[in-house]
């Protein structure tokens, strides 16, 4: 049988950093294949606002405003999740924070635990909120959103790519733990995106000044993928999404 690759009717995603960029695109994506979304971010203003754009379009969304840095606002999430929809089948955990080019003598220790915290723990803690109600119904689609910089260091983004490296460990092991339970946990490692966190933290004008650049709706298709019943067979990987900013291209 050959199985829709976008349709997400019946399943509810949580899209954590869901208020702009990759989380907002995924959000959306998800909203127009069926899926009731749970949007989460640090904003109200914008997660109201992407949460209305979702329901203006024809999908099931609610909006909640949390801080994946706090353990009590992760706890909260997953409440209201709970509350809201019996649970959650799929989980992207999107939310990161992209720190400007610091070397490891100048990094302010608060700064690399904010980083850390948001990007790799907060995932964590969201993850094992979530993952014992996917383990009593058989089913659940777990999604990492890493980064090629995940794949080796760079000069000043030590924080980053530590987390984004910590990410696709967890991948891979997640995926061990729970593959005999019905759940797929994948990574997708973005090459360079044009996002508003990215052109900050690069100090760059986007598509108009590098073409190369991925639109977060690209990303967002390879998410949509992974979360359909169509990815059944991919579990334990870390997707390569380079675009045409692929080094074999150069």
């Amino acid at each position: 049988m050959i199985r829709s690759m976008t349709s997400l009717n019946g399943k509810t995603a949580l899209v954590t950093g869901s208020s702009k960029g990759i989380g907002k695109a995924i959000a959306i994506a998800f909203g127009a294949a069926g899926a009731n979304v749970i949007t989460t971010g640090r904003t109200s203003q914008e997660i109201e606002k992407l949460t209305n754009f979702i329901v203006n379009s024809g999908g099931t969304a609610i909006g909640v405003v949390a801080d994946l840095g706090i353990e009590s606002e992760i706890n909260r999430l997953a409440e209201t999740a709970e509350q809201e929809f019996n649970g959650v089948d799929i989980l992207v955990n999107n939310a990161a924070i992209i720190h400007p080019r610091i070397t490891v003598k100048d990094f302010d220790p608060e700064l690399w635990r904010d980083v850390l915290n948001v990007n790799l723990t907060g995932s964590f803690l969201i993850t094992q909120k979530l993952i014992h109600g996917m383990l009593e119904r058989g089913y659940g689609k777990i999604i990492n959103i890493s980064s090629i910089g995940g794949r080796k260091g760079a000069y000043g983004r030590s924080a980053y790519r530590v987390t984004k490296s910590g990410l696709i460990s967890f991948t891979e092991s997640l995926a061990a733990e729970v593959y005999e339970h019905g759940i797929n946990v994948n990574a997708i490692c973005p090459g360079g995106t044009d996002t508003e966190g990215y052109r900050s933290a690069f100090n760059t004008k986007g598509r108009s000044e590098n073409p190369t650049l991925m639109d977060p709706e690209e990303i967002a298709q390879v998410a949509l993928f992974l979360a359909s019943d169509a990815s059944s067979a991919i579990t334990g990987t870390a997707i390569d999404s380079f675009g045409g900013s692929n080094p074999i291209f150069n």
